[in-house]
Order: C-alpha cells, then structure tokens, then sequence
C-alpha cells in the first residue's frame, strides 16, 4: 500500500521480455516494416501498437515517440521499437499491479478507498506501523493526486485512475 503514494515515482524493477515474447516483437516490427526499409514510420508504428497492445495510439503517443527517434534516421530502428515496446509493456504490467492491490484492498467493491480501508489494509500489511504514519499517507494522498502512481483523490476518497 506504501507503494501507492509515498513512494510514488518508484517503478519496479527493469523487466524483461520472454524469448517467445521477444521474437513476437521483432516479427510484428517485421510485419509492419512492409518495404524491409528497417525502420518504422509513424503509421507502421501505429499498426504495430494495434498488433502488440490492442489500442491505436494517440496522436500525441505517436508524435512523443517519432520526437524520440534519432533524428538522423526515418523512423523507428528496430533497437529503439524494441526498447519502446519493452518500457510500454513494463508500464503496463505497473498498472496492473497497482490495480490489483487496489482491489485486493477494497473489500466492498466500491471503486475507492476511505480512511477506514487504508487503516485495515495497513493493519494487513504492516501491524506495527503507527496511526500517525497511516494517516499522513492518506494525507500525501488526499494532498495531490498522484497520477503516475495510479491514484485518483477525490472529496477525501482514494481511487483507481483510468489513466
């Protein structure tokens, strides 16, 4: 639970793709790159995020990426797709860890956490830690909204950002 807004910025540890999950990445990059030009254009790369995430990004998901791109080159190099794909994909596997924490601590299915939750899934988690302690946490919390640790806060309630 300390997870969701003390330590906030903290990402897990770098993960990494399987041998079978890396091979679909370089095949879809493959497939995407249909003129073997070695590299992808915003709109291969578009198609590859449907491929691989299910979604078609934004287009300010797709001109963030294309302003990260080595300018010296016409699109995405298969190292840098790699490497995007894998940070995409480490994000993803942080949301659903958050989510499913989040839900293993609201216990009435409520879509956020009161006071009330937080002290009992402490109580959970950490038995010998301080009231005090809990309450300035809820406190961080209700201070800011804390959208890259997926974090709503609300008329004093914690819930699950959509982001």
């Amino acid at each position: 639970m300390a997870m969701f807004c003390s330590q906030a910025g903290a990402r897990p540890r770098t993960w990494e793709a399987s041998p079978p999950e890396h091979k679909k990445w370089v095949e879809v990059f493959k497939a995407c790159d249909e003129d073997n030009k070695g590299y992808l254009s915003r709109e291969d790369f578009k198609v590859a995020v449907v491929m691989l995430f299910g979604y078609k990004p934004s287009k300010i998901e797709a001109d963030s990426v294309m302003s990260s791109v080595d300018p010296n080159t016409s699109g995405i190099r298969l190292k840098e797709f790699l490497d995007i794909v894998r940070k995409k994909k480490e994000a993803q596997l942080y949301r659903n860890e958050v989510r499913h924490i989040f839900t293993a601590f609201d216990r009435h299915y409520r879509g956020y956490l009161t006071l009330e939750d937080f002290k009992k899934a402490f109580k959970q988690v950490a038995p010998k830690l301080s009231e005090r302690i809990i309450l300035e946490v809820f406190s961080h919390c209700l201070s800011a909204s804390v959208p890259h640790c997926g974090l709503d806060v609300t008329h004093s309630l914690v819930r699950i950002s959509e982001n």
